[in-house]
This record gives structure tokens, sequence and C-alpha cells, in this order.
């Protein structure tokens, strides 16, 4: 290998100090995560202000999250897998296959952006009602996404291509990239929902607009040739075998959003079946989830950071820097979701009220948040263990613990507990998910360090 590419190979990830490195990748893949999270809360506030309907509109902002999350699971799919197995060849020195993985991450985005966005726009109306609006909020709700929709190739493609950049060993550049949408979104969403007047409809469109520009400096940075993974001829005809395995990992992550999608939507159906006034119910859900959302994105940027060090240090078969990384991770993650627990317990009125001045809305959304961040400090943990497995290619373990809290625990008690506690059945439910799962993963966890053991060539 020639001297000049050598240095552009991450190889610090073999020999750095695990915990150095943990920061040095996590901390901007933390800070645009969070940039992001607060921006998606920062829009939520002022479509909460939209005169005279802002109300409404957070209704039908919440019923658009579940198409929203479906989205990003197939995004997800092929972002997250194409990711992985970047940082796993990177780590083997198979330098030629990671250059036709970034070229398939490509194509694979641009045909998944086409077809799920052409789908969703054709049933999109019988879409939305099924996921829990009303004929008062269905208007907000349809405004919304046919803009998203209509610029979901550009959505795929950006964050495809910084999950990417981030696992080629560029984590600042992928936090510029985020920092820079969410600049660009700041700016042109106030302009957009208040001075042109185009309300939720201006929302949908800065954020689309937002992520063109940084699409367009992305491209940029990956058509230098100096790079050891740059844009290039003959890189993006799909390879069967890549393909499979890109998507093979990457059904962790897509079961993950796909379980969020249905699991709203059955949140969004109990709360309109069970509550004596639903369009404020999932109102209150929408405000409640945008919080508890910050906190999640901040693990995941964790996650982010962890998964480029575990993957090339897997494949070097260097596992005490796979268990110091996972060790550290997880502390910092359940200090994360900690955090976010003591402010949805102690200070949810001041919370809610930074969204809307409808007094109505401020009590549910305080019920909301007490209940919901109830067990929140075991979530961090969950996360950071259901993604570890994800970064070692341990892709049935993944999808099992992705589906054991959404699936497996949280959508029965959501048929069931309403049945006899009414809408609080409803919230309920996700706190007492959440605890179980945690506990699943604990034994998941251990009993895979214990299979390791008995193994000459696992982790010892």
């Amino acid at each position: 290998m020639s001297e000049s590419i050598e240095r552009k190979v991450p190889t610090e990830l073999g020999t750095e100090s695990v915990g150095k490195l943990l920061m040095q990748y996590a901390i901007p893949a933390i800070i645009a995560q969070t940039a992001s999270s607060i921006y998606h809360t920062i829009d939520s506030i002022f479509i909460g202000h939209i005169p005279d309907v802002g109300a409404l509109a957070i209704s039908g902002l919440a019923t658009t999250f579940p198409l929203m999350n479906l989205s990003a699971a197939f995004g997800a799919m092929v972002g997250v897998g194409g990711a992985t197995q970047l940082s796993v060849r990177l780590g083997q020195r198979d330098y030629d296959s990671a250059k036709i993985i970034l070229g398939n991450l490509v194509t694979l985005n641009i045909i998944v952006g086409i077809i799920f966005a052409a789908v969703a726009l054709i049933f999109l109306d019988p879409i939305l009602y099924f996921f829990g609006a009303s004929e008062s909020t269905l208007p907000h709700a349809r405004a919304f996404m046919e803009v998203i929709l209509y610029g979901n190739i550009v959505t795929h493609l950006y964050f495809g291509i910084n999950a990417a950049i981030r696992a080629a060993g560029h984590p600042k550049q992928a936090m510029f990239a985020t920092i820079l949408t969410v600049c660009a979104n700041a700016i042109l969403a106030p302009i957009f929902i208040f001075v042109l007047g185009w309300g939720i409809r201006g929302a949908a469109l800065a954020t689309i607009l937002a992520q063109c520009i940084t699409l367009m400096w992305q491209i940029k940075l990956l058509s230098n040739p100096d790079e050891l993974l740059h844009l290039q001829r003959g890189i993006y005809h799909l390879r069967s075998n890549i393909v499979k395995s890109i998507l093979a990992i990457g059904m962790s992550p897509f079961f993950i959003n796909a379980a969020a999608c249905l699991v709203v939507i059955i949140i969004n159906k109990g709360l309109r079946s069970y509550s004596d006034d639903g369009d404020m119910s999932i109102a209150a859900y929408g405000i409640s989830n945008r919080i508890q959302f910050i906190f999640v994105m901040v693990v995941l940027g964790l996650t982010q950071g962890m998964q480029p060090i575990v993957g090339y240090n897997y494949g070097a078969r260097k596992s005490n820097r796979v268990k110091e990384t996972l060790k550290l991770t997880i502390m910092w993650a359940t200090v994360v979701t900690t955090l976010g627990f003591l402010i949805g317990e102690l200070m949810p009125a001041t919370v809610a009220k930074a969204f809307t001045t409808e007094e109505a809305l401020i009590d549910s959304s305080v019920k909301a948040m007490r209940i919901m961040f109830m067990f929140m400090p075991f979530i961090g943990f969950q996360l950071v263990t259901t993604n570890f497995f994800q970064s070692i290619g341990l892709v049935n373990k993944s999808i099992f613990l992705s589906l054991t809290r959404q699936i497996l625990l949280l959508i029965p008690l959501l048929l069931i507990l309403p049945l006899f506690l009414g809408e609080n059945g409803v919230w309920y439910s996700m706190p007492i998910s959440d605890s179980i799962a945690a506990l699943l993963t604990v034994i998941m966890l251990i009993m895979q360090f214990r299979e390791w053991r008995t193994q000459k060539d696992g982790i010892n």
C-alpha cells in the first residue's frame, strides 16, 4: 500500500486510546445529532405558535411521525448497513471493496428514496388517516408531508452519504454537514412560516432546502480524488453480494424505525379512542416525544461514535478494545438518559410552555412527560447494546433487541392496558416496556460474552 493511501486510512482506530477515540468520534456525532433534534424541536415550537391553528398544527405534525419514521427506516437500512460495512472493510484493509460499498450506498439511496416517495404520495390521505389524523388535523399533516416526500430523495442521500463520511474516518466533516443543515433550517423556517405566511408547509420546505444545500457540500467533499474513498466512475453499479450485506446489517435499524412507526400509529389511535380530546392528547404526545427524542439522539450520537471504533477493532480482532469501547459508551449513555429523566420529572410544565400557551395542552403534556420519562435511564443501555451487536455483524441479536421493546412488549401493552386503565394505559405502557426491555438486554449481553469466552477465536 502506498504511503499516500496509508495516511488516508483511519488506522488510529486500532491504536489510539479508546477514551480519546470515543470523544473524537462521538462528540461530533453528538453535536450533529443534538443539533438536528433541537432543530426539529424548535421547528415544532414555531409550528405550535402559528396564529389560530398552533395546537392543531402540532397534532397534525404528530400524525406524520409514523410516515417519517418509516422513511427513516428505509434510509437507515441503506445508510447504517453501508456505513457498518465500510468500517469493517477498512479494519480489514479491503479498500477496493470499501470503494464499491460507497458507490452502491449512493445508488441504493436514490432507488429507495424515489420508490418510497412515489408510493406514499399516491396514498397520502388514507395513510395519514390511518396514522391518527382527524378532519381537523389532516390539512396540516398533508401540507407538511407533501413537501417532505417531494424532497425524499435528497433526504435519503443526505443521511446516507453523511453516514459514509463518518464511517470513513471523517467525524468532524459529518458533524459540520449536520450543523450546516440545522443552521440553514433555523434561518429559513421562521422566514417561510411567519414572514412569507406559508405555515407548516414552509417548515417542511425549509427542511428540504437546507438538506439540498448540505448535499451539494457533501458531494463536493467526496469528489476529492486525493481521498481514499471518493465518488468515481465504476462504483455505482449494484453488486448483489454487497447489496445483500448492506441490507442484512441494515435490517436492524430498519426494524427499529419500522417498529417505531407501528408504535406511534397505535399510540395515536389509542389516544384518539380513549381520550376525551384526542387531538389534544396526540399533540401532548408529539411535544413529549420531541423532548425525549433530544436525549435519544444524543445516545445515538454516542453509538455512531462507537460504531467505527468497534467495527474496526472487531475486524482487526482486538477484543479488549471492543469491550472497553462498549463499557464507556454504556456509561455515558446512561448519564445522558438520566439527565432526560430529571428534566421530564422535575420541569415538564416549563418545557411544555415553550411549545404552546393553551393551558389544556400544557396540562396534557405535563402528564405525558412525567409518565413517559419514568424509566428513561434504562433506555441508553438498551440502545447502545443493540447498536453494539449491529456494529460487529450479529444482526439477528440486534434485530431481536430492536423488536423487544416495541413489538414484543410495547405493542401488547398498548393494546391491553387501555382496556383497564383508559388513556392512562396508553401512557404507562411506555415506561413499563422500557424497564423490561432493559432487563432482557442485560441478559443477552451477559450470554453473548459467555459464548465468546468458550470460543477460541471469540472475544475474551
